[in-house]
């Protein structure tokens, strides 16, 4: 069975949960990859490096190596212009526009999606509000722009003929946005590199892309009030205004390599996670060091932390009802007055539901049985 695996961008700097999706598919699927540009394959250090990747005509654009965001306009239409036509099985892993592929009757579609296209859906207020493209005479021509590529998103969805979700949050999503269903599969986390530690240091950390839907800087806020050591891990637009903002018992380290980050994960006293996210990874991996994790509660946090309060047996962190300063104070006061009913062990067996041998049965096993429904026969010699 000859297979094709779509995904939207592959450059060194996008490194997230979507591509660690892409990179274990490969490892047990034998595909030929496309995605609308490619910086990886070119790229000692990548496990992409030396692949023949499919493209499209965004790759020869100015300035697209830095992220292909900037022509927002034009995706819709470059990811059509993949030819798939001899491939038996299409998957795409899709974030934004990856599903949008042209298929043929015969040829069945299966979409591990991440998230319905956030910055038309969800996000678009936030985005019109944070960028100058969304206010003045330009910002009626953002609107019109966001309101067709809902539309296109949604037109696109039909392209495809088996959803997966990366959590049941997301799955919630993709039913709001384009009234189907999807199958609820995790994407892996590779638990087994972060050391499990059940001694703690006196600090809390923070590992995230500075931007401003992880809130970062309402962590720093709470912690420059709570006056409790905190550790922040990362880079992004907003370094320059978390420096500015943390008060000297918060130490800011910018980016690590992840020897560092494990370090600290298997040392804090807490990981603290203020993004609503609909996966979120960073917090099953502190837990994998048996760290607690205080995080906003809402989107796919709630499937990866038990909260404390409710289940004292098994219980791996507690959650903050609001994304304010308020709530996460107090939240953070709780903790350091139950901390000793979390048990490190019980964290540690919390993140091994999300290894990668656990994605590895669900996703083949699903992809057999969307080909048997085909009339197929098996995706994968080894079945």
């Amino acid at each position: 069975m000859k297979i094709a695996l779509v995904h939207e961008w592959l450059t060194p700097k996008a490194t997230g949960g979507s591509e660690l999706v892409v990179q274990e598919i490969l490892q047990h699927l034998e595909a030929d990859l496309y995605a609308l540009i490619d910086f990886e394959s070119v790229n000692p250090d990548s496990y992409l490096f030396g692949r023949t990747i499919g493209t499209t005509f965004l790759q020869h654009l100015p300035l697209a190596r830095n992220g292909v965001q900037k022509y927002l306009p034009l995706l819709p239409l470059a990811i059509e212009q993949l030819d798939l036509r001899d491939y038996d099985l299409i998957l795409s892993s899709s974030h934004a526009v990856a599903k949008g592929i042209l298929t043929r009757p015969h040829q069945p579609h299966i979409c591990y999606c991440h998230s319905p296209m956030r910055y038309a859906w969800d996000l678009t207020f936030d985005y019109l509000k944070n960028s100058p493209l969304g206010r003045g005479i330009p910002g009626f021509y953002t609107r019109y722009l966001l309101h067709r590529l809902r539309q296109w998103d949604v037109i696109s969805a039909n392209r495809v003929d088996y959803f997966i979700a990366n959590s049941t949050y997301t799955a919630q999503r993709i039913w709001r946005c384009y009234r189907r269903t999807a199958e609820v599969i995790y994407p892996p986390v590779h638990v087994e590199r972060f050391p499990f530690e059940p001694t703690k240091d006196n600090f809390y950390l923070t590992v995230s892309r500075l931007v401003s839907y992880k809130q970062v800087s309402l962590i720093v806020k709470a912690f420059n009030e709570l006056k409790q050591p905190l550790v922040v891990i990362g880079s992004g637009p907003e370094l320059k205004t978390i420096r500015q903002v943390a008060q000297s018992h918060i130490e800011i380290l910018g980016p690590q390599p992840n020897e560092v980050v494990e370090q600290y994960m298997a040392k804090a006293k807490a990981f603290v996670y203020a993004a609503h996210e609909d996966f979120g990874i960073a917090p099953v991996e502190a837990q994998a060091c048996g760290t607690p994790v205080i995080a906003y509660g809402a989107g796919g946090a709630l499937e990866t932390v038990r909260d404390a309060q409710k289940s004292p047996e098994g219980g791996t962190g507690l959650f903050f009802s609001s994304q304010n300063v308020e709530s996460l104070v107090k939240t953070v006061e709780t903790f350091e007055k139950i901390r000793g009913i979390i048990d490190p062990e019980a964290c540690r067996l919390q993140a091994n539901q999300f290894a990668p041998t656990i994605f590895k049965q669900r996703y083949l096993s699903f992809l057999e049985r969307c080909c048997q429904e085909w009339n197929m026969g098996s995706v994968h010699p080894h079945f």
